[in-house]
This record gives structure tokens, sequence and C-alpha cells, in this order.
């Protein structure tokens, strides 16, 4: 259920300032849009699991408060990573 160090360093790659940039909005959207992704097809297929679906409702919290946090400092960032990781912006 959790992205491996191959999937995090290629969004790493795509998002990141640099190699390490694990700490900027974009990057942190970005691996929370993917274990997002990943945790709905589980829920999909899992419907009781309710444990996992908190976890996934708290995910989606923290990738909001994050992408408020981006639109007001940087909006032309926040339009890019909205059109390329195509979610609702």
């Amino acid at each position: 259920m959790s992205i491996t160090k191959e999937e995090k360093s290629e969004i790493l790659k795509a998002h990141g300032k640099h190699e390490t940039d694990t700490g900027s909005p974009e990057v942190q959207i970005s691996i929370l849009t993917k274990r997002i992704r990943e945790l709905t097809e589980h829920a999909k297929e899992h419907k009781k699991d309710h444990h996992s679906r908190r976890g996934l409702v708290m995910m989606v919290a923290k990738r909001k408060k994050l992408m408020k946090y981006l639109r007001r400092k940087r909006p032309e960032g926040y339009v890019e990573l909205v059109k390329e990781l195509k979610i609702r912006g």
C-alpha cells in the first residue's frame, strides 16, 4: 500500500528542485496523490476496511491543505501541478 523507493525517486525527479527535495509542497502533494490513488483502489475492493478509509480521508485533507498553501504562495506552480497530476483544484 505504500510507495516504493523507486516510485518516490521518480516523483522527486519530476517535481523536486533537486534529488533530495522531499519538503517542497509540489513533491509532498505528488507523493500524497500517488498514495491516495493506490488507497482508493484498495478501498473499492475492501469496502469494510474502515481503518484504511480513515487514513485515506486524512491524506486527502493533508493534500488539500498543502494545495491551499501552494495556491497562496505560488499560483503558477499550483496551476501547473493541478494540470500535471490531473486533480481537481
